[in-house]
């Protein structure tokens, strides 16, 4: 009996993953990479939101490999993809008319220089954007057990040529300057934190010289051409001495 309640639960997790992987992984706050992978952590991530889902781990995945189902999936390293996959990301036609407000949930950490400098992706990655706030509070919490919600002011964006692309009830861009981010103000012991930390920055970086590479400073003291140090070297009182000798030519 154990052994066919175990078959019946890989079978379970088998057609789970068949639907978020090959079917909706936006209705899971999933985006796949561009050859329709995703990393394992984050897919454990987004199985244990589900209810009665949070005993997964990787490997009760690895079981479902080695079943019968094995033909229906891909995996490689720290990713897996579906073979067969209904949805598509189409990375070559931003969409017109993204709605007026999305939302993005940032790391408390990191609220600070969004608000400043804007969001940018890492590379070969995308920002993940909803237009609902509960979709964007979940993706968050997977960073961040209290995230900060932001607000992207994605139509005028679009308008000022921001790229935002659709994938199925997810938006994703490459980068939002700061200017199409709002949000709660930046708690002033943040800002007094990050302000500390640029100072030590500032410290701890060598001082800059004007000198070309590979050029260097000669310090006269140190020449050892004594005959040229004293040529070069005007003595005490030459003024007084010349201007006595101007008044004695006169």
């Amino acid at each position: 009996m154990g052994k066919r309640n175990q078959q019946i639960k890989v079978e379970n997790l088998s057609r789970f993953l068949l639907y978020i992987l090959a079917h909706r992984p936006d209705e899971f706050g999933l985006v796949p990479d561009r050859d329709g992978f995703v990393k394992y952590k984050e897919l454990l991530q987004a199985i244990h939101e589900e209810p009665g889902w949070s005993y997964v781990r990787q490997s009760h995945i690895n079981e479902v490999l080695l079943g019968k189902d094995r033909a229906l999936f891909q995996a490689e390293h720290n990713r897996i993809s579906a073979l067969e996959r209904k949805w598509r990301l189409d990375l070559g036609t931003p969409v017109k008319a993204p709605p007026g407000v999305l939302y993005i949930a940032v790391r408390r950490k990191a609220h600070p220089v969004v608000m400043e400098k804007g969001l940018k992706s890492h590379e070969g990655g995308f920002l993940v954007l909803s237009s609902a706030k509960n979709m964007a509070m979940k993706i968050g919490k997977r960073r961040d057990q209290k995230p900060v919600l932001l607000e992207v002011m994605a139509g005028t964006a679009e308008k000022q040529k921001i790229l935002f692309y659709v994938f199925g009830d997810l938006f994703i861009s490459p980068q939002i300057p700061a200017g199409f981010i709002s949000g709660p103000p930046v708690p002033k012991e943040d800002l007094e934190r990050r302000r500390d930390a640029e100072e030590r920055k500032d410290k701890a970086r060598p001082k800059q010289t004007d000198f070309a590479p590979g050029t260097f400073s000669l310090e006269i003291s140190r020449d050892p051409d004594l005959h040229r140090r004293a040529k070069g070297k005007k003595r005490k009182g030459w003024k007084e001495d010349a201007r006595k000798i101007r008044r004695g030519k006169r």
